[in-house]
């Protein structure tokens, strides 16, 4: 959840008009005016660790050696030169590590996700690396003896410890270290007056999302409960020990929950791996709010509890070299993020976004103009980062903007990057007394503790923004965001259109429609029928909306329910967008090809409405040129559904953020193009309230989707160039929302 709007919903929606020009490369050299330069200079000298000279992510990675079972595992690549190279260290000392390959839906993961441009080079830590690498093998081998054969190929397994390798993967291993969730040994410690040494082991905490409890900082009493299916009054109080089997994980928790135990360890029966312990279907709606871990049984534990000797139990995690790490395909080293829970999808994720990036590295070598606005600068407090360019002076000849964007942190690590995600806004001006100075041109969500995000945006229905040689632009978030580094070019260019130039369309007016805001009964009563009319010159006219929820009521809008939006034109074409998303397990995961930053220190797996932490929000255009009158009067109308029906929320509304404009393509003579300015505009003050520490970083866990339930969306609607869009008051007489929803479903 961004921290922007805790208990408000955004809606931001665009609407612009465009006009055809003739398109010609110019080799006009953009300038670049920074303010931030004295500041970004000292966080760069002043706040970056000094790290690991040589060997910090983003350097390039040596050359090296490998034996493995099958034969040589050697860096570069000699076969699948542009693949990316993940380095996985196995230690038996972890149970997360255990249940990852013990896992079959965690094996199952690795065969069937893994990118075919990615190697992995398993390796392990401990003095049974023989074993372990043929252990580990033997797990993939039988994971993929009905699918996935081919990956076998590109999975590498060194019999060779750690300690023993001779090159600098070791030095890589040890110094980036492991910490935080399911990151170095986690561990349980028993102890009894009975013993003279503690009993330590390996645990592994329930899932993350499921269980809202957490181990504190001191010593509990132990009290065995059997399997844990059956009410223990004993329990009160203390931890449970717990077998396995009987029941479901679940059911055991919320037993000893019901007996008042202050926490759960389940230990698995002789034999057995540690398990993911998690809920199931219609269990994951019923809270439960005490800790609860699986280990292995203890014989020394199971005997004093046997005996009826007193057991206290702690918890601990003891620091570890890094699990995973990895080389891109630019040869560069780089961290792996988080793993939430024991799947190897989170190493196909991140192999994924590898391919994304090296597809952008491709996609910005293309031909353009490029216009540098801020090179590593600082991005933090009021100001934000802020930069003065100057523009090509042909700047009418191109019909393509992009945005390449980049939030990078302080220190080469994602330990030093800012914990939470927040919108950022690019805001520009090129006319300082007009009404459209400070107006937005790009949005982002920021990453979870992660800082390798950069996206490329085309925004060029909002060239009509430029409307001077010289432009400010500022790149911001909420004041109180901790520090993130800011890079930003402006990139020109021909779109890839064939047939003749002087057809070509170029956007050369914009007009405000819609704007967001609380996402509440009220609603829709602030919004009326706009009517307006086509410029003689238009070709074509589109909707453009940048939409973003946020916020949480009972039904969790706006940030993670459904919602449609409607824009009814001449009261008969209906163009909805829905955020079928949203709240969705996996629904921002599964956008890691799209840019999103993968394995972010948070909650970033669950789908949004109408965004995704680490990454660009997309612009949202429809062609609604069939749809209208050219040659006379239109009308448009925007209204927001949730669950097929206005919003009627019963406390902490959400809120909409929405920038609406209509767009208009259409023939225009050289020179002209870019004489159209938005005529109208209804800006909406953000709405930022701090969420609390807590439940930030922890959700609700995404319920399942019920059937017809739609998630909050503000849709691009066309407005007259010649009328202000306004907000409607609550006593306009109008045609009720109920009564234009029936006349959507019955045309």
């Amino acid at each position: 959840m961004t921290h922007d709007s805790v208990q408000r919903v955004t809606l931001y929606g665009i609407l612009f008009c465009f006009a055809t020009v003739s398109v010609q490369a110019t080799r006009s050299k953009a300038k670049l005016y920074s303010i931030s330069d004295e500041i970004t200079n000292y966080l760069k000298s002043e706040h970056k660790p000094a790290g690991l000279a040589g060997f910090e992510p983003g350097d390039l990675a040596q050359d090296f050696r490998v034996k493995t079972l099958d034969g040589e595992f050697v860096y570069p690549l000699q076969k699948n030169a542009n693949s990316s190279v993940i380095i996985h260290a196995f230690t038996n000392k972890s149970a997360f590590l255990e249940c990852l390959w013990t896992s079959n839906a965690s094996l199952s993961d690795l065969v069937q996700y893994l990118p075919e441009t990615a190697e992995v080079l398993f390796l392990s830590l401990d003095d049974s690396a023989p074993l372990d690498a043929l252990w580990m093998r033997e797990q993939v081998y039988r994971a993929a003896t009905f699918r996935g054969k081919e990956i076998l190929s590109r999975l590498h397994f060194s019999p060779i410890p750690v300690y023993a390798l001779g090159n600098w993967i070791p030095r890589v291993l040890y110094s980036w270290g492991c910490g935080g969730l399911n990151c170095g040994i986690a561990q349980v410690l028993f102890t009894s007056p009975e013993w003279k040494m503690p009993v330590v082991s390996k645990r592994l905490n329930a899932r993350y999302d499921w269980l809202n409890g957490y181990w504190e900082p001191k010593s509990y009493s132990l009290v065995d409960a059997g399997n844990g299916c059956e009410p223990k009054t004993a329990a009160a109080g203390a931890v449970a020990w717990v077998s396995e089997g009987g029941c479901s994980f679940y059911t055991k928790i919320k037993t000893m929950a019901d007996s008042k135990a202050v926490g759960v360890l389940v230990y698995a029966l002789p034999g057995n791996p540690i398990q993911d312990m998690n809920c199931d279907a219609e269990e994951c709606a019923t809270p439960l709010s005490i800790p609860a871990s699986m280990l292995h049984m203890e014989p020394a534990v199971v005997q004093a509890l046997l005996m009826r000797k007193p057991v206290n139990v702690s918890f601990q995690v003891t620091p570890s070299p890094n699990f995973f790490i990895a080389i891109n395909q630019q040869g560069e080293l780089a961290e792996m993020g988080w793993f939430l829970y024991p799947t190897f999808r989170f190493l196909s994720w991140q192999a994924q976004w590898f391919d994304f990036f090296e597809d952008l590295v491709g996609r910005l070598k293309r031909p353009a103009v490029v216009v540098p606005v801020l090179d590593d600068a600082l991005m933090q407090g009021k100001a934000g980062a802020q930069a003065v360019v100057q523009l090509p002076s042909a700047l009418q000849e191109y019909d393509t903007l992009e945005l390449d964007a980049a939030l990078s942190c302080p220190g080469r690590r994602d330990e030093t990057c800012a914990h939470w995600d927040h919108t950022v806004q690019l805001l520009v001006c090129c006319e300082r007394f007009s009404p459209y100075c400070d107006l937005e041109l790009g949005r982002w969500i920021t990453a979870f503790h992660r800082g390798t995000g950069r996206w490329l945006t085309d925004v060029s229905p909002l060239l009509p923004l430029l409307s001077s040689d010289r432009c400010a632009l500022t790149m911001k978030t909420v004041p109180w965001a901790m520090p993130w580094i800011a890079s930003l070019n402006l990139r020109f260019s021909h779109s890839n259109r064939s047939g003749n130039s002087s057809e070509m369309l170029r956007p050369f007016k914009l007009t405000s429609l819609y704007n967001g805001g609380t996402f509440d009964k009220d609603y829709n009563r602030r919004f009326q029928e706009i009517k307006f009319i086509i410029p003689v010159s238009a070709k074509k006219v589109e909707l453009y909306a940048v939409i973003t929820g946020h916020g949480s009521d009972e039904n969790e809008c706006g940030e993670f329910c459904v919602t449609s939006h409607y824009f009814l034109v001449n009261n008969m074409y209906n163009n909805s967008l829905t955020f079928e998303s949203a709240g969705s397990a996996l629904g921002c995961a599964l956008r890691v090809g799209e840019g999103a930053v993968p394995n972010e220190h948070g909650t970033w797996l669950y789908g949004r409405g109408g965004w995704c932490d680490g990454l660009q929000v997309d612009p949202w255009r429809v062609d609604i040129t069939p749809q209208l009158d050219m040659g006379g009067s239109n009308t448009i109308l925007y209204f927001g559904l949730y669950d097929g029906q206005d919003p009627n929320p019963v406390k902490d509304p959400g809120l909409s953020r929405e920038v609406l404009w209509r767009f208009v393509q259409g023939k225009a003579r050289q020179g002209k193009a870019r004489q159209g300015k938005v005529l109208a505009w209804a800006s909406t003050s953000p709405h930022w309230r701090m969420q609390p520490w807590a439940s930030a970083w922890r959700p609700r866990r995404p319920r399942e989707r019920r059937e017809g339930q739609n998630h909050l969306i503000s849709s691009l609607e066309p407005a007259t160039p010649y009328h202000l869009a306004t907000e409607g008051s609550s006593g306009d007489t109008v045609t009720t929302l109920q009564d234009k929803v029936q006349n959507i479903i019955s045309w």
